[in-house]
This record gives structure tokens, C-alpha cells and sequence, in this order.
């Protein structure tokens, strides 16, 4: 217990800015048109694959008794991909609608 505490008061400034950037960002997903969602989640793509390489640099830097980091950055490549291949089918969906259709 006593490490968790040493861990929240030594990050106390990292984490509050996390967690006013993740009410901020729904508040501004919340805010924006449908029409625009897909486009929006073509960037979150991008940003996820950012994620992704830079867990996958955190894992590799890691010491292998370090089970938080590396717990931490399994967390991260795995949400992160799950976001990425969900966008790209999401995407892939919308650019069908789009396709012209063969008439027979």
C-alpha cells in the first residue's frame, strides 16, 4: 500500500493532467456531429498506432523484473490495437457506401 501512495504523490502532476485531458477529450468527442465521426476516428487510428510503437519501446526497454512496465505496456498494445483494427473497419465499411454499385 505504502508503494501506491509513494507512487500517486510522486506523479501526483501526471496524473491530474491525464485525468483533466480525459474529461476534456469526451467532452469534445461529445460535442462533435455525426457526420463527422468517421473522419474523427480515421485520426484516433494515427494516434493509436502511436501508441502502439511506443509501447511496444517501452516493453522492449524494460527490465524483465519490471512486471508493472510491462504489464502497462501489454495494456497499451493491446487497447490500442483493438482501437486500430476497429477504425480500420469502421473505415473500410464507409468507404464501401461510396463505391459505385454494378447493374445488371
Amino acid at each position: 500500500m505504502e508503494l501506491i501512495i509513494e507512487f500517486l504523490s510522486e506523479n501526483l502532476g501526471i496524473i491530474t493532467i491525464l485525468v483533466l485531458a480525459s474529461f476534456l477529450g469526451m467532452e469534445i468527442i461529445g460535442k462533435v456531429p455525426t457526420v463527422l465521426h468517421t473522419p474523427l476516428m480515421s485520426g484516433a487510428n494515427a494516434i493509436s498506432g502511436v501508441v502502439v510503437i511506443g509501447a511496444i519501446i517501452l516493453i522492449r526497454r524494460a527490465e524483465a523484473t519490471d512486471y508493472m512496465t510491462l504489464a502497462l505496456g501489454f495494456v497499451g498494445i493491446s487497447l490500442a490495437m483493438i482501437n486500430v483494427v476497429g477504425g480500420f473497419a469502421v473505415t473500410n465499411r464507409m468507404l464501401e457506401m461510396f463505391k459505385k454499385k454494378n447493374k445488371k
